[in-house]
């Protein structure tokens, strides 16, 4: 029988120029803040000190720092936060806190207090693949990143810009749902990726395409 666990849904979520926060200047604040600031958000660190990689965003205005402890209403007003912080009942006040406010929080320390849980995870330009195992084993989500890093090499990058650019010509060429439905699944029968395994494939220009369309949209 499965453990009573919280129910968790997996989503991406669009961080650009989303105030979020980090309490807590230690080495695990250090990969959030990375994180988050790879997901081009605006990032706040309380902490009376930080690790030197911290320090280095700090210096390069890539973070802003309150060199100080958490203090009660420092949530207010951001979109996500992360307590990381080596104090367990500090970190439970910043969760509660954040809670009251209906604003997703993150304790590293402690998944039971958090809303929500960062993954494993694998990027391969426009492919993201996330693992979780809900906090049993972050390691384990690693590792299966890992094995999958094996399987999903670069060629997903090349393979899925052109998708995504065959996608965006199709909406713009295409009225009807149904026929661009038809293409877009045309489009992945395609052996692409093969191809650029190969190393022999070579990117359509725009009359390539448009000739590709309109063969496939008689077909």
């Amino acid at each position: 029988m499965r453990n009573a666990v919280a129910g968790y849904i997996p989503i991406f979520l669009d961080c650009e120029d989303q105030p979020c926060l980090v309490i807590g200047g230690g080495m695990i604040a250090e990969r959030k803040t990375q994180a988050l600031l790879e997901a081009k958000a605006t990032v706040t660190v309380i902490s009376p000190e930080l690790t030197e990689g911290l320090f280095k965003l700090y210096e390069t205005n890539h973070i802003v720092w309150e060199r100080r402890v958490f203090a009660d209403g420092d949530t207010h007003g951001y979109w996500i936060v992360y307590a990381t912080t080596d104090q367990e009942m500090v970190n439970r006040r910043i969760a509660e806190e954040a809670k009251m406010q209906g604003i997703p929080v993150n304790v590293a320390s402690h998944i039971e207090a958090s809303t929500f849980l960062n993954p494993a995870v694998l990027r391969r330009g426009r492919l993201t693949i996330a693992v979780s195992t809900e906090g049993a084993a972050p390691v384990v989500a690693t590792n299966i990143c890992k094995l999958l890093n094996e399987e999903y090499g670069d060629e997903y990058e090349i393979y899925l810009d052109f998708l995504h650019r065959m996608r965006s010509e199709i909406k713009k060429s295409v009225n009807s749902p149904k026929q661009r439905h038809k293409l877009l699944r045309k489009l992945t029968e395609y052996p692409f990726l093969e191809e650029i395994r190969q190393g022999i494939f070579k990117e359509w220009n725009e009359t390539q395409i448009h000739l590709w369309i309109v063969k496939n949209e008689e077909d």
